[in-house]
Order: structure tokens, then sequence, then C-alpha cells
């Protein structure tokens, strides 16, 4: 019997029912499968190998989808298989958004609204932030000899000049999402639904900006259009950090990425994934641009 067969098995919300099983696209990291029964459809997450690995912790993902699901954003969960880290979930009706759905002003506008909401949930259960990720990654890549780019260690001193540069301006912590794929958008008509909750935490709002930036490949009048809808005017300091931490999304995942390519049974090119994506981060890294945002991101206000 495979994982999933296992862990459909177990569900006794269709105990003794009969149920038809399909396999649902679009997952790094987990199995995810539509199941169909009694004119009702569920979706099952079974997760992937190893990924405590990538520092995953399975009762923080279940506690924190429950919370966003009571603001409407997130889906409710149905019931949680524990021995099987294994969890029904809602299935929501609406497509799945990719960048190209998300590049409009329109788009930016319901991104905001929903992350508003997101960001109003009950507390999550452990916080995240992306610069002690990147050395807790660093320590898995030490333990199990995984290959990361050539450099990645030499800009770690730049790694922390940006991290000296957000906290200029940090916001209060709020529960975010941290991994915002354009795929975890799930349009169902009223709101742009946010699913997949297994790297959340709470963070500095601005981080869960940043990276949906990043994932929609957004250029910089939808950045600012992003920022100005979240917070309700233009903010230039924030917007900059905003940008800033749309790169330390590239810098992160890119160890997500070699991490994955190491453990993962999924057939994916993680390292065609990691490789584009610190190339990304060292372009802006390199770039004009990315001094303009750290002098932003440190600005006082009035100054």
């Amino acid at each position: 019997m495979s994982r999933a067969e296992e862990a459909i098995a177990h569900v006794s919300l269709w105990h003794g029912e009969n149920v038809r099983v399909s396999p649902l696209s679009g997952g790094l990291t987990n199995e995810n499968y539509l199941v169909e029964t009694g004119g009702a459809r569920y979706v099952v997450r079974v997760p992937g190998q190893s990924t405590e690995l990538l520092s995953i912790d399975r009762d923080n993902e279940v506690h924190n989808t429950r919370a966003a699901a009571t603001t409407g954003i997130g889906p409710k969960v149905l019931e949680v298989i524990p021995e099987l880290d294994v969890m029904v979930l809602e299935f929501i009706e609406g497509p799945t958004q990719s960048a190209g759905t998300l590049q409009s002003t329109q788009m930016a506008n319901r991104m905001a609204a929903s992350f508003r909401r997101l960001h109003a949930s009950p507390r999550f259960l452990h916080d995240f932030n992306m610069f002690r990720l990147i050395e807790d990654y660093l320590d898995i890549v030490d333990a199990h000899d995984v290959a990361i780019p050539a450099g990645y260690r030499d800009r770690l001193s730049t790694v922390s000049e940006i991290e000296r540069a957000v906290a200029a301006g940090s916001l209060p912590s709020v529960p975010c999402h941290n991994d915002l794929l354009c795929e975890n958008f799930i349009d169902d008509g009223r709101a742009l639904r946010i699913v997949d909750y297994e790297l959340s935490g709470n963070n500095d709002p601005c981080f869960d900006l940043g990276n949906t930036a990043q994932e929609a490949e957004l250029d910089d009048d939808l950045r600012a259009a992003l920022c100005a809808a979240y917070f309700g005017k233009p903010d230039p300091q924030q917007l900059a950090r905003m940008n800033l931490f749309a790169l330390m999304s590239d810098v992160g995942w890119t160890l997500w990425g070699a991490i994955q390519a190491k453990i993962s049974a999924i057939d994916y090119d993680f390292k065609g994934y990691y490789t584009a994506r610190w190339q990304r981060a060292l372009e802006v890294l390199e770039s004009h641009r990315f001094a303009g945002w750290l002098e932003a991101a440190r600005q006082k206000p009035g100054d």
C-alpha cells in the first residue's frame, strides 16, 4: 500500500464509502490528492520525504492552517491523522493563480486584501525569521553534504547588512504565510484564498509582501501598488523593506532548493530551481537598485 492509499484508508470522513482519488499537481514538497465521494470533494495532503530537513514542523502547520481558516482565507481543516502527518482539507473551488494572472493593479489590490485578513489571524504557533532559517539550512547543508552554489557563503556578510537595514523600520510580527508561490492563491470568486501553511509563522508582514512580489515577478510599479494597497498609502521605507525581503526570499529558498535536490523523491528539477533563484539574487545584489533599497529601508520618519 502506498503512503497515499494508507492515508486515505485512515480517514474517518469517508469510512466505508467508495472514493475516487486523483493526484493534484503543483506541490514541490508534499503529495496532494483530490478525493471525491458522495458528491463532496476534499484535498488530502501527504507529507514529502524527509521534510524535517527543511525545518518543517507539522504541528505548527496544522495549528496555523486552522488559525488562517478562521479568517476565511485559509482552507478548513476537516481531519488530521497525526501518526501519518496527514491533513484532510476543504476543497476550494476556483482557478489556481500564476504569475501571469497576478500581474495587474487589480490583483495587487486583491492580494493586499487577502494579506490583511491573513495577518489578522489568531497568533500562529511559532515565529519565522528568514535570517535564522538560513543559518539552520546551512547547518543542514554541512551535516548532509548538500551542494550549494559557489560563493554563497561569501555573501553572508551582505545578508547581515540586509538584516540590519530591514530592522530599522521593523513592524510588529503577525501571522504570515512566508512561502507564497503564485499557485498557493486560489480565486474563489470573492477573495484570493491562500493554501499551504508548511512554512508559516509569525513574521514581519513585509516578508509576505516581498516574497509574493518575487514569486509573481511583479515589476516596480506593481510592487509599489501592492505595498500602497496593503498600508493604505505609499510608504517608501516599507516598500524598500519589502524589496529587500523579496531578495531574501531568493537567497533563502536557494538553500531550500539545494536541500530538496538532495533529499526529495518528487520528480522536479530542484537544481535548476535553486540555480535560477541564486542567479536572480546575484543580479539584484550587484545592481544599483540594491544600495538604494538599503538606504531607503534605513530612513527614519521625517528624514
